[in-house]
């Protein structure tokens, strides 16, 4: 069980998600780097990589095909922007 839930998901450009958890936290999360490897790229094509979706079941952010990113790393991701854009 993730300690986080993600309540809204969106594709940007660039293979950018902006994303928002149910604590207030929102922020974009740069997925460039994973579309290009093995595992995930088939995310490449940016028609299918803008068809994100939530999952309700296991609320992890996913794709058609099994592409999946569990929200707690999601979360360090955003969160860890946050912080460093305080300083």
């Amino acid at each position: 069980m993730s300690a986080h839930t993600v309540t809204e998901c969106r594709a940007e450009d660039n293979y950018t998600l902006w994303l928002r958890f149910d604590d207030g936290l929102e922020g974009r999360v740069y997925l460039g780097d994973l579309v290009t490897t093995k595992s995930f790229g088939a995310l490449s094509d940016e028609d299918t990589f803008c068809r994100v979706a939530i999952d309700p079941v296991s609320n992890v952010v996913t794709w058609e095909g099994g592409f999946n990113l569990d929200p707690d790393i999601l979360y360090r991701d955003v969160f860890s922007k946050a912080v460093a854009a305080l300083h």
